[in-house]
């Protein structure tokens, strides 16, 4: 889990490592070890990774041209990757980089309770979610749609923010033999520490990984 940032740093990553190492220790499905340190990205630690995930990460990170190399091989090769929230806000300069997390953030016009369509409630992500949510969060939009690339899990109800367009907020799509899952959600603490919230992440970890089908 990194959570390294090198542009806007969210009050919510100190709340994001306490919930994920929360859930590792919940179920016992998966371990999870969190880092800042870029040095910590190398061929031989994702050879022994299952899932890299980029949580609330922003800017330029300092990634080598090694490190970006390994980090596409290793996915294309069966690979785990997670991105949440500010992921698309992320190493704009690496186009394979904006491949594997689906989309790069545009803007958040939105920040006000609003509703969540669960498209997909067939997916892992998804299945116990209901038909939508309701909760307050920094809605993203993206440069591009990713729709006609990624399988799309959420999005997000224009008329509840009095609005038109479609908003995809989670999806998913497969790198190579690799798995990526993305989900806009998460500016807030109060959105990781929510249930809901955390099942979605908690399965994802197991699906990017190969657990769950």
């Amino acid at each position: 889990m990194l959570t390294a940032t090198a542009a806007f740093r969210h009050d919510s990553i100190t709340t994001s490592k306490q919930v994920m190492a929360a859930l590792a220790s919940r179920g016992g499905a998966f371990t999870v070890a969190v880092t800042e340190d870029l040095g910590d990205i190398t061929p031989a630690r994702l050879a022994a990774t299952d899932v890299l995930m980029f949580a609330l990460t922003s800017g330029e990170l300092a990634l080598d041209q090694n490190q970006k190399s390994a980090i596409v091989a290793w996915i294309t090769n069966g690979g785990g990757f997670i991105g949440v929230h500010s992921a698309t806000d992320t190493l704009y300069d690496w186009s394979d980089y904006g491949r594997i997390v689906g989309a790069y953030f545009k803007e958040h016009p939105w920040t006000e309770p609003a509703t969540v369509i669960v498209e997909d409630r067939s997916h892992p992500t998804t299945s116990g979610l209901g038909a939508s949510l309701r909760l307050l969060e920094e809605f993203y939009t993206f440069r591009e749609n990713p729709r006609p690339s990624v399988h799309v899990l959420l999005s997000l109800d224009a008329a509840s923010v009095h609005a038109q367009g479609d908003f995809p907020l989670a999806w998913w799509q497969t790198i190579g033999r690799g798995r990526s899952y993305y989900n806009a959600l998460g500016h807030f603490s109060e959105t990781w520490n929510d249930p809901s919230f955390q099942s979605q992440l908690s399965a994802a970890v197991q699906w990017a990984g190969g657990r769950l089908p």
